[in-house]
C-alpha cells in the first residue's frame, strides 16, 4: 500500500531514496509529468529542458518513507553527452512518448536500448503514452504500445499531465515495484546471514515482473495526496 506524501515533507525521516529517470524525445511532456507528480502543477507555456534537472517527492510505501528523486533531461541529441551520469544509480525509468506523434513512439526502441546499455539490468521500466487528453489527434494505438510493452517486459500506462490522469499511478507503480525488489534483496540477505552465509547478493538475479497489461487509473496501488 502506498500513499502520496505532501509536496514538501522536508522534515520527514527518509528510509529509502529511489532515483528514477524520465527519458524520451523532446516535447513529449516529460517535464510536465514531473511537475504534475512533484508539485501538482501544469504550465501551458513550458519551455524545453536544458541539460538535466531533478525534483523530489516523499511518499509512504508499506509504512516506510520513500523519497523519489526524479531526473528529467532534454530529449535533444546535443545533450546525449550527459548519458552515463544521468543513468548512474537509477533504479526506475519512465520511457515517455506522445500519443499524437508517431516519431516519438518510433524512437522508443532506441531510448530503451540506450537505457539498458547504461543502467542496472534490474531497473524497473514503465512505458508511458502521454497526452491522452488529445484522443482526437491520436497517432499511436493503445494496443500497439501495449504489444511493444508486452514484448519488452515493461509496465505500460497512458497519461495526461494536463488532466492529471494516471500520472500518480504511473509513478507509484514504478516506486512500489522498486520497493518490493529492495525488500526481497533485504530478505534474501537476512536469510543468508541467518544460515551463516555472506550477505552479498552478487550472482543472484532478482527477476522483475513486468506485466504489460495497462494499469487502470484506480489500480491496487492506493494513493492520497
Amino acid at each position: 500500500m502506498a500513499s502520496g506524501g505532501g509536496y514538501g515533507d522536508s522534515n520527514q525521516k527518509i528510509d529509502y531514496v529511489f532515483k528514477v529517470v524520465l527519458i524520451g524525445d523532446s516535447a513529449v511532456g516529460k517535464s510536465q509529468i514531473l511537475a504534475r507528480f512533484a508539485r501538482n502543477e501544469f504550465s501551458l507555456d513550458s519551455k524545453a529542458t536544458i541539460g538535466v534537472e531533478f525534483q523530489t517527492r516523499t511518499l509512504v510505501i508499506e509504512h516506510k518513507s520513500v523519497k523519489a528523486q526524479i531526473w528529467d533531461t532534454a530529449g535533444q541529441e546535443r545533450y546525449r553527452a550527459v548519458t552515463s551520469a544521468y543513468y548512474r544509480g537509477a533504479v526506475g525509468a519512465m520511457l515517455v512518448y506522445d500519443i499524437t506523434k508517431r516519431q516519438s513512439f518510433d524512437h522508443i526502441p532506441r531510448w530503451l536500448e540506450e537505457l539498458r546499455s547504461h543502467a542496472d539490468k534490474n531497473i524497473v521500466i514503465i512505458l508511458i503514452g502521454n497526452k491522452s487528453d488529445l484522443e482526437n489527434q491520436r497517432a499511436i494505438l493503445t494496443e500497439d504500445a501495449k504489444e511493444f510493452a508486452q514484448k519488452e517486459g515493461l509496465f505500460f500506462l497512458e497519461t495526461s499531465a494536463l488532466e492529471s490522469t494516471n500520472v500518480e499511478s504511473a509513478f507509484l507503480t514504478v516506486l512500489t515495484e522498486i520497493f518490493n525488489i529492495v525488500n526481497k534483496k533485504s530478505l534474501a540477505a537476512s536469510e543468508n546471514q541467518a544460515n551463516g552465509n555472506p550477505a552479498s547478493l552478487s550472482g543472484k538475479k532478482i527477476v522483475i515482473p513486468g506485466p504489460a497489461q495497462e494499469i487502470p487509473a484506480k489500480s491496487k496501488v492506493c494513493c492520497t495526496s
